[in-house]
């Protein structure tokens, strides 16, 4: 069969449109789950393009909704997609497509943030992590809602190898808010430069593709959406946990607009604050009057490493928490109860090992 030949093979019969099918089972977007259809299949094809070549490719999608998505990833060649939908209204129409695209098409009714897509597919697709990622994308148009927690657990799972990325380096391809999609692809200096730009870039290449316009989603969101593709590194920039990296990099960028040694004051208890901080600060040889916008992942590493040297020395920082000193020291004055000292008794063990110093 010629190439042109087996493309039209993979392509879906006639089907009815994505607004028949809307009208059909009635759907309606649900606001309180931030959903907003794209109709358009120009749009959507244009989304798969940035996945790269989904030719016999095993795809997760994620929320494919009415199913518009998930028409572009089958007609791209997909051999194997597996869509993971929250939403029992949507599930008939998805059968339809099933249907329409015999043995490639599976069906999960369940929550993309608690699914174990670690035995969603065949082990035999799995690659080494140093090589090439494997024939596996994970796609998908997320609702607002739940794409920032979504994207920081897939960070981590990419840390740890575990999740989707048991088989290997595996690639994402996925919609954001456009500002959440310019925080994860800024880069230093920029005032959209954020924790969630260090959390990703740290751990993968992370490219912004295109901005969709909010007219193009129905019903239209008050923003636009960016479409943002992540292809995890071989080597993290950052060779430490990720619970610590994502406590330090939090602690510096609550005080964005400050200087950086502010945010990481609050790594300490407050009668060592002063000085931990300082030794901090000296051990990374970074400057303390840096702008956390204005900090390379370079310095978030030195920053990370001379943190987890301390911790290494004294494990009760790891569960120390600013907040909580605040709500105790509250306390205290009310009860007039004594103050802490510098270090208590550790309470946990650290999240894992740590790198030595």
């Amino acid at each position: 069969m010629s190439a042109s030949g087996k493309l039209a093979s993979f392509r879906l019969p006639p089907l009815p449109t994505i607004g028949e099918l809307i009208k059909l089972y009635n759907l309606r977007a649900e606001k309180q789950l931030s959903q907003n259809f794209l109709l358009d299949l120009r749009l959507t094809d244009k989304i798969v393009r940035q996945a790269g070549s989904l030719r016999d490719a095993h795809v997760c999608e994620v929320g494919p909704g009415p199913g518009g998505l998930t028409r572009s990833i089958l007609n791209a060649g997909a051999a194997d997609v597996l869509v993971v939908e929250k939403d029992t209204r949507f599930i008939p129409g998805l059968k339809l497509l099933s249907e329409a695209a015999p043995g490639r098409l599976r069906i999960v009714h369940g929550d993309i943030l608690t699914y174990r897509m670690d035995r969603g597919f065949p082990v035999n697709i799995s690659k080494p992590w140093e090589e090439d990622p494997p024939n596996l994308h994970i796609i998908g148009n997320l609702p607002f809602s739940v794409s920032t927690p979504l994207i920081i657990k897939w960070l981590e799972n990419i840390a740890n190898r575990t999740g989707p990325f048991v088989y290997g380096r595996t690639r994402l391809t996925l919609t954001f808010q456009k500002e959440v999609a310019q925080r994860l692809t800024a880069s230093t200096g920029t005032k959209q430069r954020s924790r969630l730009s260090i959390m990703a870039q740290y751990l993968c290449t992370v490219r912004n593709c295109f901005t969709i316009p909010g007219r193009a989603f129905v019903p239209k969101p008050e923003v636009d959406v960016g479409v943002v593709h992540f292809t995890p590194l071989v080597q993290p920039q950052i060779q430490q946990p990720f619970k610590l990296v994502e406590r330090v990099v939090r602690n510096i960028f609550q005080f964005r607009r400050k200087h950086c040694h502010k945010g990481v004051e609050k790594l300490f208890p407050e009668a060592c604050r002063m000085e931990l901080t300082q030794e901090m600060m000296q051990k990374a040889d970074v400057d303390p009057t840096l702008r956390p916008t204005d900090l390379t992942i370079q310095h978030i590493r030195a920053l990370v490493d001379a943190y987890a040297c301390l911790s290494a020395h004294e494990p009760s920082l790891l569960s120390y928490e600013y907040r909580e000193e605040l709500r105790l020291k509250h306390i205290a004055r009310q009860t007039k109860a004594p103050a802490d000292t510098c270090m208590d008794t550790p309470t946990s063990k650290p999240p894992s090992p740590l790198q030595p110093c």
